[in-house]
């Protein structure tokens, strides 16, 4: 079951929401509330997973990202949001969402540069996740300009080259 946020974890979020860089000091001082509340608040939220702080990256400032849209169709059987959590399980996809509409699930794909990597994802990999005949169209929406998408990079973005380990 989903879980409703009191007042103060909202403002605490509300806070984060606006700027996750001051320390725990100044969100106390902000929210005029002792250090160890805030502490103690914030580390439930995080335990819980109901708040994750990570770096965003601004879409339209970063040329090198490609940020698709695609629209899923299934034949589910009442697997639609099994189907849709192993989606989100995949390299480049930032969410999975059961949706309404002409489409089953929406997907949102960032890739870094290679518009080949794309066409992995669309064509091999989020077909490949249910079964035979589970997923029966898909529409990808390449997003050419963006106004305040803000992303975090997804798994498959940016990957480190293997590095050979250090000898002294």
């Amino acid at each position: 079951m989903r879980e409703h946020l009191d007042q103060t974890d909202r403002r605490l979020v509300k806070q984060l929401s606006q700027d996750a860089q001051p320390g725990l000091t100044r969100l106390a001082e902000t929210m005029a509330m002792s250090v160890p509340t805030v502490r103690t608040r914030l580390r439930n939220l995080l335990d819980r997973n109901l708040l994750k702080i990570v770096g965003l990256l601004n879409l339209t400032e970063r040329p090198e990202l490609i940020s698709a849209i695609v629209g899923v169709s299934t034949q589910g059987r009442g697997r639609v949001r099994e189907i849709a959590e192993r989606i989100a399980a995949l390299p480049f996809v930032t969410s999975a969402c059961v949706v309404t509409g002409r489409f089953d699930i929406i997907v949102d794909v960032v890739v870094a540069g290679d518009i080949a990597d794309l066409y992995r994802v669309t064509s091999e990999l989020i077909p490949g996740v249910g079964d035979l005949g589970e997923i029966v169209r898909s529409e990808t929406f390449v997003v050419m300009a963006s106004c305040n998408k803000w992303v975090s990079l997804p798994e498959g973005c940016w990957t480190e080259p293997a590095t050979a380990p250090r000898t002294n």
